[in-house]
């Protein structure tokens, strides 16, 4: 049980990573400095393992998240019946959004119990 703890504890950062490469193919744009910037930031947190960045990311990366389920539910509004562009918008946004909040805030019990001596 503690060998399956210290994985998932380990794995935020990187599954974060993951979904910041999703967002920046999803966007069709190969210079996104916003998928740059984040990349980048997460990079760092990996290498320097910062409590107090370890504790930021996630929360902006929660709020971010609610803000744009919002959008996404404005959006599902907007379709006039329940066909499949609209379970495809409600699967894939819901999937992508819920998954990076779960994943947050793995990532802000993670740091949140970090020990000093890390």
């Amino acid at each position: 049980m503690n060998t399956i703890k210290t994985i998932l504890l380990k794995l935020p950062e990187y599954l974060l990573i993951v979904s910041v490469l999703f967002y920046w193919i999803s966007a069709s744009v190969i210079f996104n400095p916003i998928a740059i910037i984040l990349s980048a930031i997460l990079v760092i947190q990996l290498v320097i393992k910062n409590r107090t960045l370890g504790i930021l990311i996630p929360i902006v990366l929660i709020l971010v998240c609610c803000f744009m389920l919002l959008a996404l539910f404005s959006e599902f509004n907007e379709f006039p019946t329940f066909n499949n562009d609209a379970k495809e918008l409600l699967f894939v946004g819901l999937s992508f959004f819920i998954g990076t909040i779960l994943i947050s805030g793995l990532m802000l019990y993670k740091y949140s119990n970090f020990k000093l001596s890390n």
